[in-house]
């Protein structure tokens, strides 16, 4: 072996280690305390209302409100949870909920889905300038479309009284209708899907096309069985906003058959002394978020993965 080869590989170890990344665990120990050290923090400072609102839902209104505040309740008591449900139509409120946070969710997904699939793997004339018209949409603030929103749905012909030219009525206004519709469409959606089904390998959909199949046949056999991690993840987007939504149903609800959890909870003042009863707001605020902490919790590898392969960082 000559001593040429042998010096230029002696001298291409060095720069080999320069070129190695440091891992995290090369940080060292004070580096990694400081690091946990400041999660922890952030941590707790995130879950603290969270906890305050568990615990003040155990206590009496006056014990609420003492000075200095106490973290464990000196006589816990349920019946703030018992009173909470008993004092007005609660389980109209929780159902109206969850219809209408199911049926968005699963319009809003099969809609989406469909819309990214085109998007991602089908080719016809102005695909990409849609895309971005689409996505300019996500730019425009909420409140500036509530007020042609509401004359939108105010003027529906055929409903709530409205005649053919959408007048003398209320037409969606204060129906499940004004809630579902104009949600059932979401262009995040579309964007997180589209950026998964884009990494899907045109030979799986080449395949399929010499098989017979047709594009729907694709969509529903190919494309929706490979992207459940990113349909479970803005599915549970979907619920997480829905299920807490309040703007919207403010200014569309009036009947209080018709109220959301989050009206409802808004609105949830005793008729008699006129003032909040904040212990029925804490534990009607707790059963509320229930149902968003537990989907939360069964589906959040779902969340990781699909946002991570949808390439949002």
């Amino acid at each position: 072996m000559s001593v040429a080869p042998m010096q230029a590989e002696q001298a291409a170890r060095p720069a080999a280690k320069k070129r190695r990344r440091r891992r995290p665990d090369d940080l060292g120990l004070p580096t990694t305390v400081l690091t946990y050290s400041l999660l922890i923090v952030g941590s707790i400072i995130f879950m603290a209302p969270f906890a305050w609102m568990v615990v003040a839902s155990f206590k009496h209104l006056d014990d609420i409100f003492s000075y200095p505040p106490t973290w464990i309740p000196h006589n816990p008591t349920l019946s703030n949870y018992r009173d909470f449900w008993d004092s007005q139509n609660v389980a109209r409120w929780f159902f109206n909920s969850a219809f209408v946070t199911l049926t968005i969710v699963a319009a809003q997904t099969v809609l989406s889905a469909m819309a990214a699939y085109c998007f991602a793997k089908r080719t016809f004339p102005f695909r990409d300038g849609l895309f971005l018209i689409g996505l300019g949409t996500m730019a425009i603030p909420t409140a500036v479309l509530l007020v042609p929103q509401y004359l939108v749905l105010k003027h529906i012909p055929m409903f709530g009284g409205n005649d053919v030219l959408g007048n003398g009525g209320h037409g969606w206004l204060d129906s499940y209708w004004g809630l579902i519709v104009p949600n059932g469409f979401n262009m995040f959606s579309i964007f997180m899907m589209r950026q998964y089904m884009r990494s899907i390998p045109d030979e799986l959909i080449d395949a399929a096309k010499v098989d017979g199949a047709g594009h729907f046949r694709i969509f529903a056999k190919v494309v929706v069985p490979l992207s459940k991690p990113v349909i479970a993840v803005t599915a549970i987007f979907a619920f997480n906003f829905y299920w807490n939504n309040f703007q919207t149903p403010l200014i569309i609800i009036s009947s209080p058959d018709h109220y959301t959890v989050p009206l409802g909870l808004a609105l949830f003042v005793a008729s008699a002394a006129h003032r909040t009863s904040w212990d029925l707001v804490m534990a009607g605020s707790v059963l509320a978020t229930l149902p968003v902490l537990i989907a939360f919790l069964v589906f959040q590898r779902y969340i990781v993965r699909g946002i991570a392969l949808s390439g949002l960082k």
